[in-house]
Protein backbone atom coordinates (compact mmCIF):
# COMPACT_ATOMS: atom_id res chain seq x y z
CA UNK A 1 0.00 0.00 0.00
CA UNK A 2 0.98 3.39 -1.31
CA UNK A 3 0.69 6.80 0.31
CA UNK A 4 -1.17 7.73 -2.95
CA UNK A 5 -3.85 5.04 -1.25
CA UNK A 6 -4.56 6.65 1.97
CA UNK A 7 -3.43 10.15 0.79
CA UNK A 8 -6.18 13.60 1.43
CA UNK A 9 -6.81 14.89 -2.30
CA UNK A 10 -9.23 17.65 -1.64
CA UNK A 11 -7.12 20.28 -0.26
CA UNK A 12 -7.53 24.41 1.10
CA UNK A 13 -4.41 26.51 -0.06
CA UNK A 14 -3.67 29.71 1.24
CA UNK A 15 -0.88 32.29 0.08
CA UNK A 16 1.43 34.33 1.92
CA UNK A 17 -0.75 37.22 2.12
CA UNK A 18 -3.36 35.73 3.49
CA UNK A 19 -3.75 36.88 6.82
CA UNK A 20 -3.68 34.52 9.70
CA UNK A 21 -6.97 35.01 10.70
CA UNK A 22 -8.70 33.90 7.19
CA UNK A 23 -5.92 31.10 7.24
CA UNK A 24 -7.79 29.87 10.75
CA UNK A 25 -11.08 29.97 9.87
CA UNK A 26 -10.35 28.03 6.24
CA UNK A 27 -8.52 25.44 8.50
CA UNK A 28 -11.59 25.03 10.54
CA UNK A 29 -14.12 25.17 7.59
CA UNK A 30 -11.71 21.95 5.92
CA UNK A 31 -11.26 20.41 9.28
CA UNK A 32 -7.68 20.23 8.50
CA UNK A 33 -4.66 21.37 10.89
CA UNK A 34 -2.74 21.80 7.90
CA UNK A 35 -2.75 24.26 4.56
CA UNK A 36 0.23 24.71 2.31
CA UNK A 37 1.06 28.48 1.73
CA UNK A 38 1.80 29.25 -1.96
CA UNK A 39 3.99 32.83 -3.37
CA UNK A 40 4.14 33.36 -7.37
CA UNK A 41 2.10 29.72 -7.59
CA UNK A 42 4.95 28.06 -5.99
CA UNK A 43 4.58 26.04 -2.66
CA UNK A 44 6.53 28.09 -0.11
CA UNK A 45 5.63 26.87 2.82
CA UNK A 46 2.60 25.26 5.26
CA UNK A 47 0.79 26.91 7.83
CA UNK A 48 -0.19 24.42 10.39
CA UNK A 49 -2.99 25.13 13.68
CA UNK A 50 0.25 24.94 15.88
CA UNK A 51 2.06 28.08 13.99
CA UNK A 52 -1.22 29.69 14.69
CA UNK A 53 -1.12 29.27 18.16
CA UNK A 54 2.43 28.94 19.05
CA UNK A 55 3.85 31.60 16.69
CA UNK A 56 1.31 34.22 16.29
CA UNK A 57 -0.19 34.52 20.09
CA UNK A 58 3.05 34.63 21.30
CA UNK A 59 3.05 38.45 19.54
CA UNK A 60 1.38 41.45 21.15
CA UNK A 61 -0.72 43.49 19.20
CA UNK A 62 -3.28 42.82 16.18
CA UNK A 63 -2.28 39.01 15.90
CA UNK A 64 -4.90 38.17 13.78
CA UNK A 65 -4.19 40.42 10.89
CA UNK A 66 -0.41 39.09 10.52
CA UNK A 67 -0.18 37.93 6.53
CA UNK A 68 0.54 33.65 6.87
CA UNK A 69 3.65 34.93 5.14
CA UNK A 70 5.52 35.43 8.41
CA UNK A 71 4.71 32.53 10.35
CA UNK A 72 4.55 29.83 8.52
CA UNK A 73 6.51 26.85 8.51
CA UNK A 74 9.83 26.40 6.23
CA UNK A 75 10.90 24.37 4.49
CA UNK A 76 8.07 22.22 3.57
CA UNK A 77 8.27 18.66 4.53
CA UNK A 78 7.56 16.32 1.82
CA UNK A 79 6.74 12.77 0.04
CA UNK A 80 6.11 11.23 -3.13
CA UNK A 81 2.34 10.55 -3.69
CA UNK A 82 4.71 6.65 -5.22
CA UNK A 83 6.40 6.71 -1.42
CA UNK A 84 5.61 3.64 0.20
CA UNK A 85 3.52 4.35 3.57
CA UNK A 86 6.81 3.28 5.64
CA UNK A 87 8.81 5.54 3.64
CA UNK A 88 6.55 8.46 4.27
CA UNK A 89 6.09 7.36 7.86
CA UNK A 90 9.95 7.60 8.62
CA UNK A 91 9.64 10.78 7.20
CA UNK A 92 7.60 12.09 9.56
CA UNK A 93 9.52 10.26 12.33
CA UNK A 94 12.60 11.91 11.15
CA UNK A 95 11.24 15.93 10.98
CA UNK A 96 9.11 15.28 14.22
CA UNK A 97 5.73 16.27 11.91
CA UNK A 98 1.67 14.86 11.85
CA UNK A 99 1.47 15.95 8.82
CA UNK A 100 3.21 15.63 5.34
CA UNK A 101 2.74 17.32 1.71
CA UNK A 102 2.26 15.07 -0.99
CA UNK A 103 3.66 15.99 -4.49
CA UNK A 104 3.15 13.80 -7.57
CA UNK A 105 6.56 12.82 -10.30
CA UNK A 106 6.11 16.27 -11.35
CA UNK A 107 6.78 18.14 -8.05
CA UNK A 108 3.22 19.49 -7.95
CA UNK A 109 0.82 19.28 -4.90
CA UNK A 110 -1.42 16.49 -4.81
CA UNK A 111 -2.33 15.96 -0.97
CA UNK A 112 -1.92 15.80 2.43
CA UNK A 113 -0.81 12.55 4.52
CA UNK A 114 -1.10 12.58 8.51
CA UNK A 115 -0.66 10.21 11.19
CA UNK A 116 -4.35 10.21 11.56
CA UNK A 117 -4.44 8.67 7.41
CA UNK A 118 -1.91 6.06 8.32
CA UNK A 119 -3.78 4.84 11.75
CA UNK A 120 -7.33 4.83 10.38
CA UNK A 121 -6.27 3.20 6.56
CA UNK A 122 -2.71 1.53 6.89
CA UNK A 123 -1.29 0.45 10.18
CA UNK A 124 -1.81 1.53 13.91
CA UNK A 125 1.18 0.04 15.24
CA UNK A 126 3.19 1.96 11.73
CA UNK A 127 1.33 5.59 13.37
CA UNK A 128 2.51 4.69 16.81
CA UNK A 129 5.87 4.38 16.01
CA UNK A 130 5.73 7.67 14.11
CA UNK A 131 3.88 9.47 17.22
CA UNK A 132 7.02 7.73 19.22
CA UNK A 133 9.27 9.59 16.60
CA UNK A 134 7.50 12.57 16.50
CA UNK A 135 7.06 13.12 20.46
CA UNK A 136 10.80 12.30 21.51
CA UNK A 137 12.11 14.82 22.87
CA UNK A 138 15.51 15.33 20.84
Amino acid sequence: MGVTEIMQRSIAKVTSETSTRAAAALMEAADTGLLPVFEDGRLAGVITDRDLVVRLMSRSGTAADVPVGEIMSKPVVTCRATDSIEHAAGIMGDHQVRRLIVLDDSGELAGTVSVGDIARDASEITAGEVLGEVVEFR
